[in-house]
């Protein structure tokens, strides 16, 4: 097919020899089937920020770090520079989760190279070479659904060990190969540790999946998983917890204890009036004293 233009420098540099077809257009990049010498690999061409649908990016960017300090400077002053350098950000934190989880043990394509905003990596192909399906393309089993849902809830606890949430996971964002789903879309990926919309985004995450795999396993329907791998994370119990499912609900028809409610603020107010007679008095001795 003819070269798109966002392609061209990568044809430039040798990074790519030819481009086969386009794979896909989603609401963040467009996906290219590339030829690099002998390999055929993946290139996703990001949108540029006019152009995208990707909504509430703010949540996703909370409490990630910018190492170089003039980028900082400038997101922080906003401007064209400032939004060159944020686009930039996104879309290198990527190829950072690509390669963190990588080496993590989590089901990611391989990166290879990213250049003018090109992000080159392994194609996913099914056991027959063919370019792997989407999990939500895909008429499942029961069987099948339980042994896809595990999966990817251990890659979830997989990523958590590691401190990061996914973001935007669901049956659009996994492809399956002959081995099983694979995680792909990562540009919103949050630090657990430093974003505190994390524990919610994870929640959305894992119901996602649930809800897809309930469809053909219906008693999924009745997990929590999310709840439960949050609890065992803040413990420091990840990621060898061995996970149920099953979060046992206060019951919600329990009679309120009102007499030690009450108990509790009246000893609150009582420490608060102290606290502030102490003052006056302490107020009150320097004044008398000056």
């Amino acid at each position: 097919m003819k070269i798109p233009k966002r392609l061209e420098p990568l044809i430039d540099e040798g990074l790519i020899d030819g481009v086969i077809c386009q794979l896909m257009s989603g609401k963040e990049a467009m996906i290219y089937m590339v030829r690099c010498g002998e390999n055929v690999r993946c290139a996703k061409v990001y949108k540029d920020s006019n152009k995208r649908n990707f909504q509430q990016r703010s949540c996703y960017t909370e409490g990630r770090k910018v190492k170089n300090s003039r980028h900082a400077r400038a997101m922080e002053k906003g401007g064209h520079y400032g939004q060159r350098a944020r686009e930039e950000a996104w879309q290198s934190t990527e190829v950072d989760m690509l390669c963190r989880l990588g080496i993590a043990g989590v089901r990611v394509p391989k990166f290879h190279n990213f250049f003018a905003g090109v992000l080159l990596m392994e194609l996913i192909t099914d056991s027959e070479g063919n370019v792997a399906p989407r999990l939500s393309d895909l008429i499942l089993t029961s069987k099948q659904a339980r042994a896809y849902h595990k999966i990817l809830i251990d890659q979830i606890v997989q990523m958590l060990g590691v401190g990061i949430v996914h973001g935007d996971l669901s049956p659009y964002n996994v492809l399956v190969d002959s081995h099983g789903p694979v995680i792909i879309d990562l540009p919103q990926a949050v630090s657990a540790a430093d974003n505190h919309r994390a524990r919610s985004i994870i929640k959305r995450d894992v119901d996602n999946l649930t809800s897809y795999f309930s469809r053909f396993a219906p008693e999924l329907a009745q997990s929590d998983y999310a709840t439960e791998i949050w609890s065992y994370y803040q413990r420091g119990r990840l990621p060898h917890a061995t996970l149920t499912g099953n979060v046992k609900q206060q019951d919600s028809n329990k009679p309120v204890n009102v007499s030690n409610v009450l108990q509790i603020i009246n000893a609150v107010l009582k420490k608060e009036m102290a606290w502030q007679r102490h003052r006056q008095t302490k107020w009150a001795d320097h004044l008398s004293q000056c």
